[in-house]
């Protein structure tokens, strides 16, 4: 499960990926939090560590903000998602930007919990890695989630 601060942060990125439109226009942050429906203190360091990233830019004074400092098609869902929460991976053995051996296994090829979790992490890595910010425009993601299967709440 994402974090809710995740959360956050996405639901701002798509107020800032429907305003994009090449110029790059700063969106007040009061506007985006009362857009996307994230509370504006957490908001603030929610922003400044995706900006810190290079994904968005700031301008202060008056009429400044936040705008997006790459094309949304640029920037992919995982970095974000890296970025907020870390490794994507369910194992510390599979992760691709913060591999780390489990200490409590002997030989990686033969792990059968690894092989395991591996297959499905890697088909769930390739869908992840292949949404970026420009998925999250108006209609984009909800098409998307149509097409799913009904999934239990319990799931």
């Amino acid at each position: 499960m994402i974090t809710q601060k995740t959360k956050y942060a996405l639901k701002a990125l798509a107020v800032l990926t429907d305003e994009y439109d090449g110029d790059r226009k700063p969106i007040q942050i009061e506007e985006i939090a009362r857009r996307s429906g994230a509370p504006k203190r957490f908001l603030e360091h929610i922003l400044l560590e995706i900006r810190n990233a290079g994904i968005l830019r700031s301008v202060r004074g008056r009429h400044g903000g936040y705008a997006l400092a790459r094309d949304p098609g640029q920037v992919p869902l995982s970095d974000v998602l890296r970025r907020i929460d870390g490794p994507l991976a369910p194992l510390p053995c599979l992760s691709t930007k913060s591999y780390q051996r489990c200490e409590d296994c002997a030989d990686e090829e033969s792990c059968r919990v690894r092989r395991l979790f591996a297959e499905v992490f890697w088909s769930y890595l390739l869908l992840l890695e292949s949404l970026t910010l420009a998925d999250l425009r108006r209609g984009k993601i909800a098409d998307l989630a149509d097409s799913l299967p009904e999934i239990s709440e319990t799931t």
